[in-house]
């Protein structure tokens, strides 16, 4: 199988080396005749990011040749992919390649038209972006990768590994991606996605206004009952001015923000205390551990537990 890797001026060195190091090593191994090879708008070099000449990169029409086309990374403000190059996507999808589109090079395969009425993963940095372009796409921040057969996406960075590891699975089986994680010292599949890397501060409303009081009062009693009647107590209004005044304020429903702050809450204590998941479960508001466990799968696709295995910023103290 032949993998054709886009590359361009300032692409960094990583991204461009992530697709080669685990599409290569299974040449390496003699697991599958596989090859990598470089190809940009034009033949002849590409200068990266970090200011090294790669020189040796085929022109677009070697792309004709590859059975999967890689797009590693793209531009951190989404400018539209060269006319030539879109082109070269769209014929590389039509004869049957399968396009891989690994962190903000999801972008380009998304401008192609490629993911038409299809869920899409990308860099979380570049969500809004892609929503104000394509309001069409769903856009999904719970996974590391979405693979549709023909088109792949992946999160953040260091997901390319992951996308990339996923199709020598899909291609060769799990024996081989398991030999190919072993050999570069990466896990051979990791569990969750990158909502648990988004920052999301308690919203901050401007002014003394009503709602915001409510918000600071709600912050301090998570482990109470914050049902919508309470709330609108607390803001001496009706149920049904609340709720209107809330969404006009945070942009959503008045459930959502409680559930999302109670989230918030339970990572800062699994990030910072040794609490048993079930205490944090009641001073969060969830009532059991196993309502906090579904929660916590729902958003940010893990586990109380491995989320604080991974974060624990104890251990960094």
């Amino acid at each position: 199988m032949r993998v054709g890797i886009y590359a361009f001026d300032e692409i960094t060195m990583f991204h461009l080396a992530v697709p080669q190091m685990v599409f290569d090593e299974v040449a390496r191994q003699g697991l599958a005749p596989w090859e990598t090879f470089l190809f940009a708008d034009r033949k002849g070099s590409v200068r990266t990011a970090e200011g090294y000449r790669i020189a040796g990169v085929l022109g677009l029409p070697a792309a004709s040749e590859a059975d999967v086309v890689v797009v590693p990374s793209w531009f951190a403000d989404g400018r539209p992919l060269p006319a030539p190059s879109q082109r070269m996507l769209i014929a590389a999808h039509q004869r049957g390649a399968t396009l891989v589109g690994l962190c903000l090079g999801a972008l380009p395969l998304v401008d192609a038209g490629l993911l038409r009425g299809r869920s899409a993963v990308t860099h979380w940095h570049a969500f809004d972006l892609l929503r104000h372009r394509h309001p069409e796409i769903p856009l999904d921040d719970s996974v590391l990768y979405i693979d549709h057969g023909d088109v792949l996406t992946s999160a953040g960075t260091a997901s390319g590994l992951d996308a990339c590891l996923h199709l020598v699975r899909s291609r060769l089986g799990a024996d081989t991606a398991n030999q190919v994680a072993r050999s570069l010292v990466i896990a051979p599949h990791r569990e969750g996605g990158q909502a648990q890397y988004i920052e999301r501060p308690v919203p901050q409303e401007p002014g003394d206004g009503t709602i915001p009081r409510v918000l600071e009062w709600a912050s301090e009693h998570l482990q109470e009952s914050l049902t919508i009647e309470r709330l609108a107590a607390v803001a001496h209004m009706s149920e049904r001015t609340f709720v209107r005044d809330f969404a006009a304020a945070t942009g959503t429903t008045p459930a959502a923000w409680v559930r999302s702050r109670r989230l918030d809450e339970a990572r800062r204590l699994l990030e910072t205390t040794d609490r048993p998941v079930e205490r944090i479960a009641g001073e969060c508001g969830f009532g059991s551990a196993v309502t906090l466990r579904q929660n916590f799968a729902a958003s940010f696709g893990t586990s109380p537990i491995a989320y604080r295995r991974r974060f624990d910023a104890r251990e960094r103290m």
